[in-house]
């Protein structure tokens, strides 16, 4: 285990990345893979520190991945800071012992020779990509979906995110090769979309979902709160205030999630949010419920301004 204050190995290709983790695996060393897309928080931060209590060793990866933006989305203006990152990650205790950083996994014209100095990364590893969903993906046709879970929430208003998320995951685990994954579970559909491709497609990979981060004020962790300004960030809070008095009203034996859905919808809307979904969805299964009989989870995503935020919490009674 790499000890706090370690600056970790920089890894940009993917041979080497794999040569890396074999030879750790082939020492006993268990691994385990920590996906990001980069500008580091103490969300991310948190899932280093869980992946610590399920491996010997950390990779974690920093990759803005261009398959899953649609054109019309926000790629070129995802934050980038990898200098400041790498110093986060000097700062976890337990350390991280890896970074893979790759160029462009959808680039292919150059496998043989993909060595690459870290002092020529700038502020991110993929800044100038463009989205491979467009034409100028350089041959990329192969996508991973899983078909019914990524139809609903925000698979209704970014269908082409979860093929693009299930996609580079798959890359990443089998570049990597790592006996465990963390993902947040802010992200509770990609969450539960990366389990049930593992299960279906019997990858050898734990995947622990990481409860979510919130900041003192109760705004859920993201890359995007950057973008939000004073009196936008103020209006957000009203998403984490919304989903934790459905929470309430639900122990309180109002169980009607149609009722507790347009609760949810005034406190936010009277804020000046606009929302995108609220939805009372099984844990698992990720469909509509009307009534709560069995662990639930209530999925909110709302703009405000010009930045979309998603949250959500789970609910048992």
């Amino acid at each position: 285990m790499a000890p706090k204050g370690k600056h970790p190995l920089i890894i940009t290709g993917k041979d080497e990345m794999r040569k890396w983790s074999r030879q750790m695996r082939s020492q006993g060393k268990t691994i385990g893979l920590v996906p990001t897309m980069g500008y580091l928080h103490q969300g991310h931060l948190s899932l280093i520190q869980e992946a610590h209590n399920h491996s010997n060793l950390i990779v974690v990866s920093i990759y803005v991945n261009p398959g899953q933006f649609s054109p019309s989305e926000d790629l070129s203006t995802y934050p980038s800071d990898f200098h400041g990152d790498m110093l986060k990650l000097k700062s976890v205790p337990g350390g991280v012992d890896a970074v893979f950083c790759p160029k462009n996994l959808y680039d292919y014209s150059n496998d043989s020779g993909e060595k690459q100095k870290s002092e020529n990364l700038g502020s991110g590893c993929a800044s100038g990509l463009v989205s491979c969903v467009e034409d100028k993906g350089n041959g990329h046709e192969t996508w991973v979906r899983v078909e019914r879970l990524e139809k609903g929430l925000c698979g209704k208003s970014r269908p082409v995110f979860f093929r693009g998320v299930a996609t580079i995951v798959t890359k990443l685990f089998h570049i990597v090769e790592p006996d465990v994954a963390v993902f947040g579970k802010k992200d509770y559909q990609q969450w539960r979309i990366i389990q049930r491709m593992v299960r279906d497609l019997d990858f050898a990979i734990e995947i622990v979902g990481s409860e979510i981060m919130r900041d003192r004020d109760g705004l859920a962790m993201s890359s995007r709160n950057v973008h939000l300004s004073p009196e936008e960030r103020e209006k957000a809070l009203s998403i984490s205030r919304a989903l934790l008095k459905a929470k309430s009203a639900a122990k309180d034996g109002r169980v009607k999630c149609s009722e507790l859905k347009d609760l949810a919808i005034l406190t936010i809307t009277k804020t000046g949010g606009r929302i995108d979904y609220a939805e009372i969805v099984d844990q698992d299964s990720l469909e509509a419920v009307t009534e709560i009989k069995s662990p639930v989870v209530f999925c909110i995503a709302a703009w405000f301004g010009k930045v979309r935020l998603i949250d959500n919490m789970e609910i048992s009674i």
